[in-house]
């Protein structure tokens, strides 16, 4: 009796150490790739200037070192811009005459990996990763990235962003000790709006000859993201998806604050919005502040240039505003990486790549330079940060800095959100970006047209600000997102 029992132990862990073998066998354990007979894999990326410096200079550390070892060769191409890349992968699939072949691995926003995805042009990167190793990366950076109809693996997280305010410290000074403005003001969307409207009135007064030339004092890059994370915080999922199918919710009273805290600081002048992008209209001195990305700290310009000269301003970097009594919620963006689908060895081979790039003293050098947040969880803090500036020797621009800290500080406290991907996500997000903007922006230039006839701002703005000029634009808000997402 006692011999059987231990014979049956017996069989039962060779029974389990097979199991075991097999399912790391499952999980790539064993390398398909021979270092005599390297793999050679192309990336396809949309950085450009220090960025594309930094992701270069780690493609070719790489090279030198692990590649060389495990025979992978990584060569990298900038496409230009992120319109440029998805215009490239596009042509690629799509067979055009005269594109590239497809790169084994690009850059690519959610909203586009689902289209290739769609195409079945995705390799599944859940073959090529462990349980263990996918819990060390942030849980909202993976979730993002399964797109696939089983809920596997599609875009692995590479480099991440939020949103943070940014000011003109300077030119907030002289108009806070002449008004008692307050920094606390800033942390609601509303507070921003008071804000801008004291500050529209007291640039205003600095001219008594010129009647109603007072100055907008905040902007904001993607107005997508004001209105699914704005919707967020006010507890309303704007594209709700499940199981592949989307449904939208657009409350009306939600939207109309939405309404109230853009379109009509934005009619009446206190809000702008005149170059490319925040930063550049905060250069020229249209705007003090503005919400825009993380990685765009780099941008926030050291001086102001005004007809009348230039004068160098120092900059705050803070949370973005959220509104009042709302969720705390953040958005969360910047693309990952996609594998192409082709053969196991390529396949391993890419993946490799990434998560080498992705270890938290590679993704931190990057983070340096590019303002993006590390994906993995041990890498998000201001302590590892500070530890891979002094062991590294690395030069970081203070504003980087200064940004990546603010965020580190705020995670803890903060879900971040991106909606999950679906059929017409780009349009529908186009929608978002343009539609509130345009209408907008031709209402000012009708209030400026008016100003210019001698009404004052409350008379020329009146028309826009009623209860009937929030109704046709909901109406025609609501055709336009349920035209765009029924293509």
């Amino acid at each position: 009796m006692k011999y059987a029992q231990s014979a049956g132990r017996r069989v039962c862990l060779v029974f389990l150490a097979a199991v075991l073998l097999f399912a790391l066998a499952g999980c790539g354990s064993k390398s398909p790739l021979d270092p005599k007979n390297p793999v050679s894999l192309t990336v396809w990326h949309y950085y450009n200037g220090s960025q594309q410096v930094a992701f270069d200079a780690l493609v070719e550390e790489f090279n030198e070192t692990v590649g060389r070892e495990r025979g992978i060769f990584i060569q990298s191409y900038s496409q230009g811009s992120v319109s440029d890349l998805e215009a490239a992968v596009r042509d690629a699939i799509g067979g055009k005459v005269g594109a590239d072949a497809m790169p084994d691995i690009f850059s690519s926003y959610a909203d586009t990996a689902y289209e290739v995805e769609q195409a079945g042009a995705l390799a599944n990167l859940s073959d090529y990763l462990s349980q263990e190793e996918l819990d060390r990366y942030v849980d909202s950076y993976i979730e993002e990235g399964r797109i696939a109809a089983d809920g596997t693996l599609r875009i692995f997280p590479t480099a991440k962003s939020t949103e943070i305010m940014m000011l003109n410290k300077t030119d907030w000074e002289a108009f806070a000790a002449a008004t008692g403005a307050s920094l606390e003001d800033l942390r609601t969307i509303e507070g921003v709006a008071a804000t801008a409207k004291a500050y529209y009135e007291w640039t205003d007064s600095l001219t008594p000859g010129i009647p109603e030339d007072g100055r907008a004092f905040y902007g904001r890059d993607a107005m997508a993201n004001y209105f699914i994370i704005g919707m967020q915080q006010l507890g309303v999922e704007i594209f709700h998806v499940e199981n592949g199918e989307m449904t939208l919710h657009v409350p009306r009273e939600e939207l109309r604050r939405l309404w109230e805290n853009y379109y009509v600081p934005m009619v009446k002048g206190y809000f702008g919005a005149y170059g490319s992008f925040r930063s550049d209209d905060v250069k020229t001195g249209d705007i003090l502040a503005y919400t825009g990305s993380t990685s765009s700290a780099m941008y926030f310009p050291d001086q102001v240039e005004l007809d009348s000269g230039s004068h160098p301003i120092d900059y705050l970097v803070m949370p973005a505003p959220v509104l009042a009594d709302g969720l705390n919620y953040a958005v969360q963006q910047g693309a990952g990486m996609v594998v192409s689908k082709s053969d196991e060895q390529h396949e391993y081979a890419a993946v490799e790549f990434l998560k080498w790039f992705t270890q938290a003293d590679n993704n931190l050098r990057f983070g340096c330079v590019s303002g993006y947040l590390p994906v993995l969880k041990e890498a998000n803090s201001a302590g590892k940060l500070d530890q891979v500036i002094e062991d590294q020797g690395l030069s970081v621009a203070p504003k980087t800095y200064d940004c990546l800290t603010t965020i580190f500080q705020e995670l803890e406290g903060m879900t971040l959100y991106t909606n999950r991907s679906f059929k017409n996500g780009s349009a529908a997000r186009r929608v978002l970006e343009y539609h509130l903007a345009d209408q907008a922006a031709a209402d000012r230039a009708a209030v400026l047209a008016a100003l210019e006839q001698g009404q004052s701002l409350e008379e020329a703005s009146a028309p826009y600000v009623t209860e009937a000029s929030f109704s046709a634009w909901y109406d025609s808000f609501c055709a336009a997102l349920n035209d765009a997402v029924s293509k």
